[in-house]
Parts: C-alpha cells; sequence; structure tokens
C-alpha cells in the first residue's frame, strides 16, 4: 500500500490539515509589486511636455526644486497647477521667500514653443531673484 493512503471502508477520516498554504499569497504578492514596478514610473511627469533631447548629466539636488512647465500651447504651470501669466510674477516672488540660498528652478518647456515665450518666463524668474534655473531636457544614452 502507498504511504498516507487510508483504507476508505474502514470508517477512517482524514485529521485536517495544520498548515496554511502561502504559495497562493506569494503569487499574488509578486505579481503586485510587478505592477508597482511598471506603473511608478508613469507617476512621475504631472504635464505632459514634448522635451529637447540633451546628452549632459544629471543633477544632483539638496532641497526639493520648483517645477515650471509650459506646454505646447503656452500655458504655464507651477508643479501642476496652472498659472495665469498675469499672477506668475507674484507666484515666482512668493515661491522665492528670500532665504539665504535661492531655491533651484526645473524648467521644462516643450520644444514646439516660441523662444521668446521661454525667455519672458526666464525673465520673471530672474526678476523673482530664482537665478538657479536648470533646462530639463530627455536625456540620450
Amino acid at each position: 500500500m502507498g504511504m498516507g493512503v487510508s483504507g476508505r471502508g474502514r470508517g477512517r477520516r482524514r485529521a485536517p490539515m495544520a498548515e496554511i498554504n502561502v504559495t497562493p499569497f506569494v503569487d499574488v504578492m509578486l505579481v503586485l509589486l510587478i505592477i508597482f514596478m511598471v506603473t511608478a514610473p508613469l507617476l512621475t511627469a504631472g504635464v505632459p511636455v514634448n522635451l529637447p533631447d540633451s546628452r549632459a548629466a544629471a543633477l544632483d539636488q539638496d532641497q526639493e526644486p520648483i517645477t515650471l512647465s509650459i506646454d505646447e500651447t503656452g500655458r504655464t504651470f507651477i508643479d501642476e497647477t496652472e498659472v495665469p501669466e498675469a499672477v506668475l510674477p507674484d507666484r515666482l516672488a512668493a515661491l522665492a521667500g528670500g532665504g539665504d540660498q535661492p531655491r533651484q528652478v526645473f524648467l521644462r518647456a516643450d520644444r514646439t514653443l516660441d523662444y521668446g515665450r521661454v525667455m519672458r518666463v526666464m525673465g520673471e524668474l530672474n526678476r523673482a531673484g530664482l537665478n538657479r534655473i536648470a533646462l530639463v531636457s530627455v536625456g540620450q544614452e
């Protein structure tokens, strides 16, 4: 007779199994991990901007930078909040805050924009005292 096989006609019943099978739980957790690994990089960009290409290296950061984006229609965003052009100087002056060191600004501008539009925004940044401006581009490797 095989091991672990009980006789059917003798009236014996199998004892309940006291161990928990964790294999389905591990499978579900691995699938969730893969889903989060795939979707996490997609959540970083807030405003869709077609950035130009560059061979420059990435910058090291000490504090959280301000992200200023200009989309293809010329609308300006601070982080992910749209800011009308008339209110932009006041908002930038409030962000400058007069600290001991000016904050870093990442300027993301669509490649199809007029050069003058980008320069007007950079002029407002300069007037507000935000002189640490980094132009963001898509890196090529």
